[in-house]
């Protein structure tokens, strides 16, 4: 205890030299924790992104791009598929439910999908969630609309207030379509998926709002036929997803339509793709700890650099210390407890940091790249992390308690210059 007061005090003498260490193994720490939960989370979001689908079916591209076209509406597809070809296939025995999307419109920089009224009875997020209603209900008729939560927080909209679609995916609308608005009927609850950023409407506005029937044609329909009047008569969608019975279901209809002679087709299943997309991003996640590593270790050089380099200006401290009665090894374990409550504060500072960075850019990470950041306590595998640097530390901090040791039995009284 006498020792670790010194070492305190010793440390409180020296603050100016410290206190720049403590900040960059701090800076250290808080880089390597944030990276680590990033990339946790990210992991975690696109895994929460769609759950329960069997099955995405889109035009002949590649599987990843599929998916990420089709669920995180990141880039987009070239070729859709025909209507014809989704009512034959979800027609097929096994299938179990199926939700059409069409893509290609915005509003203010937000995807809009057209859809039927299955995609709010099947469509699941995170670990089988159903998307549930904050305000309002799903559409019922051609010109209303359901927005994302974030669509309506971010754009300040609520029900019953009249919103214009415009032909084009993000910031880059071609053509507003003002001849056609829609009512907002219905406001989802956050999910933390792309679901939050869309603006949904009926497959029929979208063929509509393209050129498709004259709106008094669908109102006569909807007098025959509520659900034919929200479908319309798309001539193709973007893509669409599927439910089935049984697994086995799935593998065959799935082989069906990779071999489906009419069009280019490609269904995926959006659990193995996922996981293709993680083992070929592995890169790029080792080479974040990589990066976070070095910084971490140039900080602790830095560290063993400024010791050494107080060492030679201490050989005084350290020989009045002999002088008093203190023997070579408290004075090894002296600089040991000083490398090491150095490197404990920057670990502590660079937690407050970390939680403080964490907490300012979950915002951002949220609405700009789709990932949900959950500020929790450290992981056990967080703890380990700072477990080793701790350890690092000490290690590195041995190299100047040796050279302490050795100065305290050679030097005595008498400083050499």
């Amino acid at each position: 205890m006498i020792l670790a007061k010194l070492a305190y005090k010793s440390l409180l003498n020296r603050r100016a030299s410290v206190l720049l260490t403590l900040f960059t193994i701090a800076i250290s720490v808080m880089l390597l924790l944030s990276i680590e939960r990033v990339r946790i989370d990210a992991k975690s979001s696109f895994s929460n992104t769609i759950s329960g689908t069997d099955l995405i079916v889109g035009a002949r591209t590649g599987d990843i791009q599929l998916l990420l076209s089709s669920v995180f509406r990141i880039g987009h597809t070239n070729n859709g598929v025909s209507w014809k070809s989704y009512q034959y296939i979800t027609s097929q025995r096994g299938v179990k439910w199926s939700i059409p999307i069409s893509l290609g419109d915005s509003h203010k920089g937000q995807a809009v999908l057209g859809t039927t009224l299955d995609y709010f009875s099947h469509y699941r997020f995170a670990k089988k969630q159903n998307l549930t209603f904050n305000k309002g209900h799903p559409f019922a008729a051609i010109n209303e609309v359901v927005l994302g939560s974030e669509v309506a927080n971010k754009l300040g909209y609520k029900l019953n207030d009249s919103i214009v679609i415009s032909h084009g995916m993000g910031n880059t609308s071609f053509h507003h379509h003002d001849d056609n608005p829609f009512k907002v009927v219905g406001i989802l609850n956050p999910t933390g998926t792309p679901v939050d950023k869309t603006l949904h409407i009926t497959l029929a506005a979208i063929d509509l709002i393209h050129g498709g029937k004259a709106s008094h044609e669908h109102e006569h329909e909807h007098e025959h036929d509520e659900h034919n009047n929200l479908v319309g008569h798309p001539k193709q969608i973007t893509t669409f997803l599927m439910g089935f019975n049984s697994p086995l279901y799935t593998l065959q209809i799935r082989r069906n339509i990779n071999q489906y002679k009419p069009e280019a087709l490609l269904g995926i299943m959006p659990t193995v793709t996922l996981k293709e997309l993680w083992e070929m991003l592995a890169i790029v996640e080792k080479i974040l700890l990589l990066f976070s590593a070095v910084v971490v270790l140039v900080s602790l050089l830095g560290m063993l650099t400024t010791l050494l380099a107080n060492l030679s200006q201490r050989r005084r401290e350290l020989a009045i210390l002999r002088s008093v009665g203190a023997r070579p090894w408290h004075l090894f374990t002296l600089i040991s407890i000083e490398s090491l409550l150095t490197t404990l504060l920057g670990c502590l500072v660079g937690s407050a940091l970390y939680y403080l960075v964490i907490f300012s850019a979950s915002g951002y990470l949220q609405s700009h790249a789709g990932i949900s950041v959950n500020i929790t306590m450290l992981s056990y595998y967080e703890l380990g992390l700072i477990g080793v640097i701790m350890a690092a530390g000490f290690v590195i901090g041995l190299i100047p308690a040796t050279r302490a040791y050795f100065y305290s039995l050679s030097d005595g009284m008498s400083i050499k210059a």
